[in-house]
């Protein structure tokens, strides 16, 4: 596997528990580590052990017996939770940084898909509005960067809840077979996730998710409320996700490009 320079694949490597078998084929699953949702990728081999791998890319990979039990895979990388995050920590340094924004007119910014340029004018009033092509912010103070940002973040924030509240209402139609009650949600960033679901049920979106094109925001809602009817990567859930999104895959390349 290439690698970053200076990085390293950290390995360990407890004795696995046996217990009822599961197909080989790779699977993705999350467990809880205080308020960290930890993912992982499982694959099941022929070796006696549990190994557990950290990659530079922040990915966490899982090799297990044939015969350990899911419950017990998944208490393992619990309680190396302490030990993933220190090794999540060490790659971050060699990850690539994006470039801050600087809130200036003339800079960059997407919304639902389609990119608009800044442009930051003096007025008596501050507001955030969209015009043609430009992203016009209004401020007593047109020089006055942060007050930009505050103003910028807000605009997406509440654009954010109020876009997912519609597309979560019209996902929702297509799960009506399930009868799922509408999950609470909650706006909250995450370093490497659009979106996510608690185990009491709660749906998490990234904020950031709102600079996408509407489909992709769509693929990760109804990705999510497919875990409320199926917890994991099963067959039970692709074939859920590929009736209630047939394009499901299209719009999870999308995302995984950003």
């Amino acid at each position: 596997m290439q690698g970053v320079k200076g990085a390293r694949v950290v390995k360990e490597a407890p004795k696995g528990a046996r217990g009822a078998d599961l197909p080989g084929r790779p699977t993705t699953l999350n467990v809880r580590y205080g308020s960290r949702t930890l993912e992982f990728s499982l694959r099941r081999s022929e070796r006696r052990t549990l190994g557990i791998e950290v990659h530079p890319d922040l990915s966490v990979h899982v090799v297990a017996p044939m015969n350990a039990a899911l419950p017990t895979i998944e208490a393992k990388v619990v309680a190396k939770g302490r030990w993933l995050l220190k090794q999540f920590r060490h790659f971050e340094e060699f990850l690539p940084r994006t470039p801050p924004r600087e809130y200036v007119s003339g800079e960059s910014h997407s919304y639902l898909g389609r990119r608009y340029v800044l442009k930051v004018r003096s007025g008596k009033e501050r507001s955030v509005k969209l015009k043609g092509g430009e992203l016009v912010v209004t401020l007593p103070e047109r020089n006055d960067r942060e007050q930009v940002r505050q103003l910028v973040a807000a605009w997406y924030r509440a654009h954010a809840q109020r876009v997912f509240a519609e597309r979560l209402e019209e996902a929702l139609n297509l799960f009506k077979r399930h009868k799922l009650e509408e999950p609470p949600v909650r706006i909250t960033r995450m370093a490497k996730r659009w979106g996510s679901c608690t185990p009491q049920g709660r749906m998490l979106l990234n904020p950031d998710l709102i600079t996408m094109p509407v489909r992709a925001i769509d693929y990760v809602i109804t990705h999510e409320l497919c875990h409320l009817v199926h917890p994991y990567h099963n067959k039970a859930f692709h074939a859920l996700q590929r009736r209630v999104m047939p394009d499901a895959q299209r719009w999870k390349d999308r995302l995984e490009r950003a």
